[in-house]
């Protein structure tokens, strides 16, 4: 096996295509998860329909909690690939892969070729690492980009005191840089500054710091990252107060958001989710390995790097496990380059290598194996028997939730229908799915008073729209929506059901209370009306 490892990464080009094929394999093999893979994978899918790829909508309004560099790869890969899970995941397995081939190729040139085919094994089995390449959100996608542009930067740096060329290495982070930020914002700018910084400053670099403050690079950032957040303001003009104050500003710096957490959660999620690797932190503590002259700026830079994102993401109330996701490179590479002489000096220890190889690999599988056979937070099989059953034209209502990956996985065409007490003074507090809508709907008030239903309106709505389809949650019942009186349950999941309902029916008609004319249809909303 170990011959193996070593022949697969032996050259940068094969660890490139060991990265990818190791991610890329079970990345099918689960439902899209909820809230955040149904969430964006949804985002892209209206893409696709809509035809328009540079505004990011939600049940056909405005979406800009996030930029779209996700939604672009995902679309991209949709479109080519068909609409699957596996493709659906294809940009947070990019951003994984390339975070990962980045670091490899920087532990090759700056300590050895051993040392960069541990990295990317630790790495690429860390199961932190490995799911979070498999997750269709933004976090890796970013993670890679951050990481591309840490080392990058760093890389400029330590080859301009060699006397080495170092400009292409500055472009190719201030690039990254750029599509960190289109990938989720401000912090694909500026953690790479700070984990440069705080390195510069840790290593008495401070004065390399005009190096890499090189305009041709800064000109290049804008040139890619500035054309779409000017679109968005021209077309929207409170994009830019809503996308980086609320959506930046706000949610690093208030409360009152989701997964409030203690200071000390980014270190347990490290320790836990990083095992069996984590636990070869402990050869870290040798004060020996810190003072070694040869590596010591390379060490220096992996420790800087850890401490501040471990730092700035504790530093909020709100912890999602994905925001950790940057450390874990270089807490890989230290843990590679830390175990590297144990290894080559004890038996012992080159057994408690291969061993924690195995069980790493082991971890991950099982993960994906358990998070496949667990659907009942999925609404994958109700939406197969929407779509086997649900004829053009005929209207989709959510009542009392939305249901983000049913669009996909149903095909639905349109935005449907969101019924919820939206004159409640909680919905735009409550960070969840009503305030998403409802701060969509603002950018669009025309389509969202035609999409987004209180329920007292519902009745005369279906008695107007005749043969319709109602998703509700699973334990609804007719005393909490009277208009299920009228329909036919066709289908209930766990979390979901599934009913259609004809106003054109004598009996259903006289259950909602419809007029003398129930086959009139209401206007169906469109992209046009907003």
């Amino acid at each position: 096996m170990n011959r193996w490892l070593r022949a697969a990464g032996s050259a940068p080009a094969s660890a490139l295509w060991l990265s990818l094929a190791w991610l890329a394999a079970t990345a099918w093999a689960r439902p899209l998860m909820l809230p955040d893979e149904g969430r964006y994978v949804g985002v892209v899918w209206e893409m696709m329909v809509s035809g328009d790829w540079i505004t990011p909508t939600l049940d056909g309004l405005p979406f800009f909690h996030k930029p779209p560099l996700l939604y672009w790869l995902t679309a991209t890969s949709m479109t080519l690939l068909g609409a699957g899970q596996w493709s659906a995941r294809l940009a947070p397995l990019l951003g994984a892969a390339a975070g990962a081939w980045a670091t490899y190729l920087f532990a090759r040139r700056w300590f050895d070729a051993g040392a960069a085919r541990a990295t990317l094994w630790v790495l690429l089995t860390q199961p932190l690492w490995y799911i979070g390449g498999q997750f269709a959100n933004h976090d890796m996608l970013v993670a890679g980009c951050i990481s591309v542009s840490v080392l990058l930067l760093a890389h400029a740096v330590l080859s301009a005191e060699r006397g080495l060329p170092y400009r292409r290495a500055l472009a190719g982070a201030w690039a990254a840089a750029a599509l960190g930020v289109l990938a989720k914002g401000l912090i694909g700018f500026v953690l790479p500054g700070l984990v440069v910084l705080a390195w510069l400053l840790a290593t008495r670099r401070l004065r390399r710091l005009t190096l890499l403050l090189w305009w041709p690079g800064m000109l290049l950032f804008l040139a890619l990252a500035a054309p779409w957040f000017v679109a968005m303001q021209l077309r929207f003009p409170r994009f830019l107060d809503y996308f980086f104050i609320v959506q930046q500003f706000d949610r690093f710096s208030h409360g009152g958001f989701n997964n409030a957490q203690p200071f000390w959660f980014y270190p347990a999620v490290i320790a836990l989710l990083g095992l069996p690797w984590s636990a070869w932190v402990l050869r870290l503590r040798a004060a020996a390995y810190w003072r070694d002259a040869r590596f010591g700026a390379v060490r220096a830079l992996m420790a800087c790097w850890l401490v501040v994102i471990v730092f700035f993401f504790s530093l909020p109330q709100s912890k999602l496990v994905g925001y950790i996701l940057p450390a874990v490179p270089p807490l890989s590479l230290l843990i590679a380059d830390a175990a590297a002489a144990g290894v080559q000096r004890s038996a012992l220890a080159r057994r408690l290598w291969r061993g924690s190889v195995a069980l790493a690999v082991t971890i991950c599988l099982g993960a994906v194996v358990v998070l496949s056979l667990r659907h009942e937070h999925s609404h994958r099989e109700l939406a197969a028997t929407l779509r086997a059953r649900h004829a053009a034209g005929e209207p989709v209502v959510f009542i009392g939730e939305y249901f983000y990956d049913l669009p996909f996985y149903a095909r639905l065409r349109q935005p449907v229908q969101v019924v919820d007490d939206w004159a409640s003074a909680e919905v735009p507090l409550r960070d969840n799915w009503r305030k998403e809508l409802f701060d969509a709907g603002v950018f669009a008030p025309r389509l969202a008073a035609a999409t987004l239903l209180r329920p007292e309106r519902l009745p005369d709505w279906l008695c107007s729209a005749g043969r319709a389809w109602l998703v509700t949650p699973a334990d609804a019942t007719t005393s909490r929506h009277r208009v299920l009186g009228a329909a036919e349950l066709v289908q209930r999941s766990p979390r979901a059901a599934l009913w259609v309902v004809d106003a054109h029916a004598a009996a259903a008609a006289a259950a909602m209370g419809c007029g003398p004319r129930p086959d009139v249809a209401l206007p169906r909303p469109s992209a046009a009306t907003a």
